[in-house]
């Protein structure tokens, strides 16, 4: 996940005290505790596969009905205790459709009392008032509502009449109740003129966080990769959003903004303040750097719901190992899995365009799946790069497969102008 909002603030701040800032929060995972103890992944954990809608871009291919072989209450619980003893920081509770496991509060209420950070991935469909009232009394630290357009644009997505509107109207009920809510939006050419609208009920609704997912190719979303949005569209996208976060870090605003599954965001960005504020290029290029772009397999991991363990959950076509034959503690540190070796090498093997791009120390070589997912080689170069050959340093001749057509910025005031 990139923090758009976390680097829009620390530039604010140092526009105004003449100083870049020391950053004021770690990643939650790839860091160091007090004791200089390594600190475990965030986990994304798919507890339940069933889902009560079947979307498009779906990577666990769910469906409504139930599969068996998943893990049962006491399976999660003893799971959850190697996760805690392995410094695992952060639990994302997801599906499927995670309201539809019975087990759901009993399972977060006692993550939550293990010191977990605890967020829910969630449709929003089955949230009425009752679900509200529980998911508050619970005290999830986040819960996450997909939203893929606005009303008729969502409902074909999701494949289900009035889902925006009772999606929409989960947001409410818990924001009403001060849980802090964040819309989850994943662009492909579809959907890519629903952006705006949905930016700006983000502001109307007062939403705390907004999540901007590049579309990987994994599951339902590799199928439709040939309606992936162009990269035009792309930076389109990300102009609007930045500038959306620069004015909210302007104003002193707490909306957050995130992009997630295209590291190049961060090339993007760093090349966004070199044409706006570029004498604090340098030193924000060096927290990017810190920051060290894709974290599949080292910062975030995942579990399915039948217990096996992946780099990430773009990556269930790849089994690192089952947490019934091995604990989480044990199969993530394992680099006898080439996958897991390369993912976690310094600098990873990558080739192409990724291994002579001037900003590889930003973005580790971008999304490895879906160069695998194209090309059959994960450490090919990542055919989702939206940036030119100019761009990443290389001769604007070069014209190599895949390359993105040079598109120029809209300058930022009409960005800003589109944004406000």
């Amino acid at each position: 996940m990139f923090r758009v909002s976390q680097y829009m603030r620390e530039l604010v701040r140092a526009e105004c005290d003449g100083a870049y800032p020391a950053p004021a929060t770690m990643r939650h995972s790839g860091a160091t505790g007090s004791a200089g103890q390594a600190i475990g992944p965030v986990v994304i954990w798919n507890l339940i596969r069933r889902c009560n809608l079947t979307c498009r871009h779906c990577y666990s291919i769910s469906a409504d009905h139930d599969y068996a072989g998943e893990l049962n209450t006491t399976e999660v619980f003893s799971v959850m205790d190697d996760l805690k003893a392995f410094r695992v920081p952060v639990l994302i509770l997801s599906g499927g459709e995670p309201l539809l496991r019975p087990d759901i509060f009993q399972i977060a209420e006692r993550a939550k009392a293990m010191g977990f950070y605890v967020g829910l991935s969630s449709n929003g469909t089955l949230i009425d008032e009752a679900m509200a009232e529980r998911i508050t009394a619970l005290g999830f630290d986040y819960v996450g509502i997909s939203l893929d357009g606005i009303g008729a644009t969502h409902d074909r997505f999701r494949r289900l009449e009035g889902a925006f509107d009772r999606s929409l109207a989960a947001v409410r009920l818990l924001h009403a109740r001060g849980v802090k809510v964040g819309l989850r939006y994943t662009m492909t050419a579809m959907n890519a003129t629903d952006l705006a609208p949905l930016l700006q009920l983000m502001e109307d609704e007062g939403v705390d966080k907004f999540y901007f997912s590049h579309l990987n190719y994994a599951g339902r979303g590799n199928i439709h990769r040939a309606r992936d949005a162009q990269f035009t569209a792309t930076r389109q996208a990300l102009d609007l959003l930045y500038a959306k976060a620069w004015a909210a870090a302007l104003e002193g605003c707490p909306h957050d903004y995130v992009t997630g599954n295209n590291d190049a965001d961060a090339a993007y960005l760093l090349q966004w303040v070199q044409q706006r504020l570029p004498r604090w290029a340098g030193a924000l290029r060096e927290r990017l750097v810190a920051w060290g772009g894709n974290s599949s397999g080292v910062n975030i991991a995942n579990i399915d719901n039948l217990g096996t363990v992946h780099p990430d959950t773009m990556w269930w076509h790849h089994a690192l190992g089952n947490v019934r034959e091995r604990p989480f503690s044990a199969i993530w540190p394992d680099t006898s899995d080439t996958l897991m070796r390369g993912l976690k090498s310094k600098p990873r093997p990558v080739g192409g365009r990724c291994a002579a791009c001037q900003h590889f120390a930003l973005c580790g070589g971008n999304t490895r799946v879906r160069a695998q997912q194209v090309t059959g080689d994960p450490w090919a170069e990542d055919p989702g790069c939206y940036l030119s050959d100019e761009e990443i340093g290389l001769p604007a001749t070069a014209g190599g497969q895949g390359t993105p057509p040079r598109v120029l910025m809209k300058p930022f005031a009409y960005a800003l102008r589109q944004a406000s």
